[in-house]
């Protein structure tokens, strides 16, 4: 089964319900299957086949929808680009992928113009589950991207678990905010909004300063976010945040790790424990803290239906639970490869299992908590230092806002971790209360403000980019 046959059960059976919000107009499931079809005729009169590519680089718009419904119902495989990437990163993933066109909005006006007038009957097409649908880009902060080779099948996996696990129905309204250039809005809300059928109201960013206009006015049952936004989202009055939570079901956090202070403090503010899960652009969602259970501060839960985890050392054995080891992956969620790089697709599996370069350990309830990538790891004097507990310790102190800690060479013990914070605290004062509370070999030997962490698109800290 291909992901169309699945929009089909909106496209075809909600065909005259309204499916899109979409800066102020509203779209029925029938309107965005023709609008599609119509962008589909035109890549076929302007060459395209299945298996050619096609880069974008949009923001979040209803267009972008109308190319990516049109590459998936061709089999041409959609190549989206993070609207914040310059020209030196837009040049090497186009030399990469080796697109047939590069959509940009300079180029939007003319497709949209042409794609109007052509027919709004689907095109057919010869495909399968294992047919790629995508190329997503990964961030690239070891070296240059590599594209992720996304599968229909990949996509319907994940999106089935979420659907499932997340009791997602047609009765959502589902406010989505977050880039659809990325995993975590195209591959999980993009994808249940259309085999659920709910309404969703598409934003082009989230804006704080709209935030509750947003929220009271569209009444979602289900919202997406990233910390960043949950912390923004704490900036809400408390009446505001009261009515806001009354009307919603579920808030979904990840793209990033979620402090437990953040979780508690939301949870206080809002009545709702934040659904915490675990992704990559390689794998999609492969944890989830439970929809009916406990939601773990500081946990990802457990593997979604389908998806095998193990924690290996170094030489490939299972630790023991309450041990650090490296998160390896199987399941129908694994993307088939990088993109014409036939040497990292092989490094990057060990004997059938995709190796994430994340660190976790697992407790014996059966749930996961990430204690930071392994190249984030700091070996300093012979003791294994995680970066995640020191982060997570200085954010919970007085006026820190937020904190990364990272390597740094020393003579004596090769390398020591160096914590970067923003907000208003004393270096003397976090100094104090980490020797108060961690391992002496854990204390970060200097604490460096600055105004704030250099983040990516989705928030995540860039740690290669703070300075030496």
């Amino acid at each position: 089964m291909t992901l169309i046959q699945l929009f089909d059960l909106s496209f075809q059976g909600r065909r005259n319900k309204v499916a899109l919000e979409y800066n102020g107009a509203d779209y029925t499931f029938g309107d965005m299957d023709d609008r599609s079809n119509r962008m589909a005729n035109l890549l076929l009169e302007r060459g395209f086949v299945a298996g050619d590519r096609l880069c974008l680089q949009l923001v979040n718009c209803i267009e972008l929808i109308d190319f990516y419904l049109a590459c998936v119902k061709l089999g041409v495989i959609f190549v989206p680009i993070n609207v914040l990437y310059r020209d030196r990163e837009v040049t090497h993933i186009l030399h990469d992928a080796q697109p047939r066109f590069f959509i940009t909005p300079a180029e939007l006006p003319e497709w949209m113009a042409a794609a109007s007038g052509m027919s709004s009957a689907r095109p057919v097409s010869d495909l399968h589950g294992d047919s790629p649908a995508g190329i997503i880009y990964t961030s690239g902060t070891t070296g240059a991207s590599k594209g992720a080779v996304l599968t229909h099948n990949n996509f319907a996996a994940n999106a089935l678990n979420l659907l499932t696990c997340w009791q997602i129905t047609a009765e959502e309204r589902f406010l989505l905010a977050l880039p659809l250039f990325h995993v975590h809005a195209l591959g999980n809300g993009l994808h249940c909004w259309l085999i659920s059928g709910c309404r969703m109201r598409l934003l082009e960013r989230f804006e704080h300063q709209k935030a509750l206009d947003e929220f009271l006015s569209f009444r979602p049952t289900m919202f997406f976010g990233v910390p960043a936004i949950y912390v923004r989202l704490l900036d809400m009055g408390e009446e505001a945040a009261k009515e806001i939570g009354q009307g919603i079901r579920l808030f979904v956090s990840g793209s990033a790790p979620l402090p437990a202070q953040i979780m508690e403090e939301f949870q206080a503010r809002y009545g709702h424990t934040i659904l915490e899960r675990y992704g990559m652009s390689e794998t999609l969602m492969n944890l989830s803290n439970p929809y009916i259970g406990e939601r773990r501060p500081g946990s990802v839960g457990m593997p979604l239906p389908g998806v095998s985890i193990r924690l290996w050392n170094d030489a490939h054995e299972d630790v023991a639970d309450g041990e650090t080891g490296e998160v390896y992956l199987k399941g129908p969620n694994i993307f088939a490869g990088y993109w014409a790089r036939e040497e990292a697709t092989r490094a990057a599996f060990h004997d059938g299992w995709f190796k994430t370069g994340d660190l976790a350990t697992r407790a014996p309830d059966g749930y996961y908590t990430l204690c930071g990538r392994r190249s984030d790891l700091i070996i300093s004097g012979g003791f294994n230092i995680y970066p995640r507990e020191i982060e997570e310790f200085l954010t919970e102190l007085p006026g820190v806002e937020e904190a990364a800690v990272v390597a740094r060479p020393d003579r004596v013990r090769g390398e020591v971790p160096v914590a970067f914070f923003a907000g208003s605290a004393e270096p003397a004062d976090l100094e104090a209360a980490c020797r108060k509370s961690l391992a002496s070999f854990k204390l970060p030997r200097a604490f460096r403000r600055i105004e704030k962490l250099p983040r990516n698109a989705m928030e995540k800290v860039q740690k290669n980019q703070l300075p030496e």
